[in-house]
């Protein structure tokens, strides 16, 4: 399948129409986010490299169009003009791993507007599921006040494709690692995993179990203590890490049960063995609430492993995005529609410190010692520079999250930080408004029957 078609049916039949009218001026879309999902005080905005890959190739091909053609039952001949159509445009963005807020555009796009308008979909995929995973993940890292996190999601993701995704960034944002093999080679990331129930029932007994495995892996290894008895599990495991001589950068791990009264007992058995090196790590079901309950408990555990709850944001699963236009031949236009009206014109965001950011329109001067977050990262269909790193964005994230005020942090009930508007964008929405607004009390024209019939194509 191709990403071409990787899109919504009315994106295609909207380009065709304006192809046909030959409606090619250039058309600037806006991509935001309208409301931050419950529970929220911010986002990290990702998805964006992943985006700028789709558009640097996108060209229409044979195969494409047969398949459009195929999905409106129409003769191919019907579907020739989006023939070769490539993505030739600019993309004004804001780079992966900054921390934003509802209304902020993270990405513009300014291109003719059957192109701008094809890759609307596939644009509102990658950073929608992006953005949400990111966040979520974000979140656990505040929660863990600097102990390691792990990415554990791939067996629940929404397929291998948004299993590698989430290990990428969870990795953005600060996870130690995770249990993705391909994604840890592929993006050079830690690697992270220990062992499951199964392997321990494989054996006649935990012991066993727990000899073999270090046997099999002379590194610092981590037993599952939980599979029968957890305090018992604990006093088989130190007994064997001593037996093997093994001990510092080694742990054992908790997947079930009151993992804070668990954790306390295996802390008190692993030290009075003398294993006061070997870390605990927590598991099972856990997130941000998860982890920020053990640790303001003060649970002595090490290492915190996320999974399903993180991989699919499973208490925020979506975002209120949209991908909207605001301007189309250089006349900014805007929609009135109840609670989804939009900001017209090409924008800015400038962020202040310790202030809120302010959006602004695109040739609008930076208030004094504001940073414009959006950059121009693609012209002309062609990227303005190589590729950014995840490494890059992890430290655009440590930075915006360190300067993010408290109550926005914290996991329980946080207040975001809403942007406001400049003063200029403010009379251009009531501008373009009251122009709209004056059209529609206007009668309507009464057009004659021949400029009803329909034009050649």
């Amino acid at each position: 399948m191709s990403d071409v078609t990787t899109t919504d049916l009315y994106e295609v039949t909207m380009a065709l129409s304006y192809l046909r009218e030959d409606m090619h001026s250039p058309a600037t879309f806006s991509l935001f986010v309208r409301d931050l999902p419950p529970g929220r005080g911010f986002l990290v905005t990702a998805g964006l490299e992943p985006a700028l890959d789709f558009l640097a190739r996108y060209r229409v091909d044979r195969d494409d169009v047969e398949e459009f053609a195929a999905a409106l039952h129409r003769p191919v001949r019907d579907l020739m003009p989006l023939l070769g159509l490539a993505f030739e445009g600019e993309v004004r963005a804001v780079p992966e791993g900054r921390v934003m807020f509802a209304g902020e555009p993270l990405l513009e796009v300014t291109a003719p507007l059957p192109q701008a308008q094809l890759i609307e979909t596939y644009l509102l995929n990658q950073f929608c599921h992006q953005t949400v995973v990111a966040s979520k993940a974000a979140r656990c890292v505040l929660a863990a006040a600097g102990r390691p996190v792990v990415d554990f999601s791939l067996r629940r993701a929404h397929g291998p494709w948004a299993g590698l995704q989430a290990a990428r960034l969870g990795t953005l944002v600060g996870f130690a690692g995770t249990s993705n093999v391909a994604a840890a080679v592929s993006l050079g990331i830690p690697a992270s995993g220990t062992m499951a129930h199964s392997y321990i029932e494989a054996f006649p007994s935990e012991e066993a179990a727990f000899r073999a495995f270090a046997l099999s892996h002379p590194g610092p290894v981590t037993f599952l203590v939980d599979t029968y008895d957890t305090q018992e599990g604990v006093r088989i495991a130190a007994r064997v890490l001593t037996d093997l001589g093994l001990g510092p950068g080694c742990a054992i791990r908790l997947d079930s049960g009151d993992l804070d009264a668990l954790a306390r007992r295996a802390r008190a058995l692993l030290d009075s063995a003398g294993l006061a090196d070997v870390r605990i790590v927590a598991s099972g079901g856990l997130d941000e609430y998860g982890v920020d309950r053990l640790v303001r408990a003060s649970a002595p555990i090490d290492v915190y492993a996320v999974g399903t709850k993180v991989g699919v944001a499973a208490d925020a699963p979506y975002l209120d995005a949209a991908y909207k236009l605001v301007e189309y031949a250089g006349r900014p236009v805007t929609k009135l529609s109840s609670a989804k009206i939009t900001a017209p014109g090409r924008k800015q965001v400038f962020r202040r410190a310790g202030l809120p950011d302010v959006i602004a329109l695109a040739q609008e001067d930076p208030p004094d010692s504001a940073q414009p977050l959006l950059r121009t990262v693609m012209r002309d269909g062609r990227r303005t520079g190589p590729p950014d790193h995840w490494q890059d964005a992890r430290e655009r994230f440590r930075e915006d999250i360190a300067a993010l005020p408290d109550s926005a942090r914290r996991i329980e009930d946080p207040e975001p930080v809403p942007p406001v508007r400049s003063p200029a964008l403010e009379q251009l929405t009531a501008r373009v408004r009251s122009g709209i607004e004056a059209r529609l009390r206007r009668p309507a024209a009464v057009l004659p029957p021949s400029a009803l019939s329909a034009r050649p194509s």
